[in-house]
């Protein structure tokens, strides 16, 4: 089984400039040592069981919220056999983006 969670934490009432604060949940996410990806708008961790996948959100929340007394959490997840799927879901568009340039 494979676990892929892509999440945003966003912190209310601290201004514009939020960046520090969301650089804190994604130091949380690349300490985890689970495959993740960030991006502009989400962080995507994969992990065997949801356990695991859920408790580095969990702890990546808790990151921000030490410095903001409100934050936001926009999660999706998907969870089927296989594992590599971060790398490989992508892998498979960039094929099919190839073999439709030619």
């Amino acid at each position: 089984m494979s676990v892929l969670v892509a999440f945003s934490v966003t912190p209310i009432g601290a201004g514009e400039d939020v960046g520090e604060m969301v650089a804190e949940a994604v130091r949380v996410v690349r300490a985890s040592g689970l495959p993740n990806r960030t991006d502009a708008m989400f962080t995507t961790i994969e992990g065997e069981t949801w356990d695991e996948v859920l408790a580095v959100v969990k702890d990546a929340v808790a990151a921000v919220e030490a410095r903001c007394s409100r934050v936001s959490l926009v999660l999706k997840a998907d969870a089927r056999a296989g594992e590599g799927r971060l790398d490989a879901k992508v892998a498979t568009v960039e094929r099919h983006l190839a073999e439709g340039a030619s």
